[in-house]
């Protein structure tokens, strides 16, 4: 790895990380520039992993003010996250990916329709408040943390559509709860694919730094730009990542099949 690498996994994971502070999707950053660095596909899925678990301290630390209110609804939610994403990545080091590659753009794309639509749908279910925090959050959180485990983008989207469901009106706090969880997935992943030498340690070193910068700066902008802003920034966030994966899982995929 030489400098102007390093200058480049060290940018991309900044921006990578302000992203998934405030929607999610920092993932479609730092996986293709590992792959442009010449980094295989199984171990640009770890690495990238690597560097944004210990980034989100950076986010977890700019919603600070918030933390009070989400570690309780973290706590519900911690279990199904751990185990989903310990799930997910075994999968991803014991079966082929190509079945699952060709759901994500279903994936982030229901997220998206789900994030846009949340008001409409808490009507029609009749949630109000945080309070509808039930069993149906906990087997989504499992599912969405299973494919948080095994590949991630997009995880973000997943969680803020789910908690928006929820009743979570306050984009702040659903951000909070996204972030601790986010990196609660990303850990018990890390453990696993590190111990299967999947980790190329010395970019995820280098990409660690700039991912805690992103992490914290996006936290911090997010909250002084205004729910309306950041709300459509989730959306726009949504839909390019649904565009993205469209074309890459599907059409590319199937270019280059032929």
């Amino acid at each position: 790895m030489n400098i102007p690498e390093a200058f480049l996994l060290g940018a991309g994971a900044a921006c990578a990380g302000f992203v998934n502070a405030i929607a999610g999707g920092g993932t479609l950053l730092t996986f293709p520039l590992l792959l442009l660095c010449g980094v295989s596909g199984r171990v640009a899925n770890a690495t990238s992993t690597a560097a944004l678990v210990v980034g989100t301290v950076g986010g977890i630390y700019g919603f600070r003010a918030h933390l009070g209110r989400a570690l309780p609804h973290v706590a519900r939610l911690a279990v199904p996250s751990l185990a989903g994403g310990l799930l997910g990545s075994v999968l991803l080091t014991r079966t082929s990916g190509a079945r699952f590659d060709s759901v994500v753009p279903v994936l982030i794309g229901g997220a998206t329709l789900l994030f846009w639509g949340q008001g409409l749908l808490r009507q029609f279910f009749g949630l109000n408040g945080c309070r509808a925090l039930g069993g149906w959050a906990l087997f989504f959180q499992f599912w969405i943390a299973v494919y948080g485990g095994y590949f991630g983008a997009g995880i973000g989207i997943l969680m803020l559509g789910v908690l928006g469901v929820a009743g979570f009106e306050d984009i702040h706090l659903a951000n909070a709860v996204k972030n601790v969880l986010n990196g609660l997935i990303n850990l018990v992943a890390l453990v696993w694919l590190g111990g299967c030498g999947w980790v190329d340690w010395p970019r995820a070193g280098v990409m660690t730094v700039g991912a805690v910068a992103g992490y914290f700066l996006g936290a911090h902008f997010s909250q002084k730009l205004g729910v309306k802003w950041v709300r459509r920034s989730v959306a726009m966030a949504g839909g390019s990542m649904s565009a993205w994966a469209v074309w890459r899982y599907w059409f590319h995929a199937g270019t280059l099949t032929n």
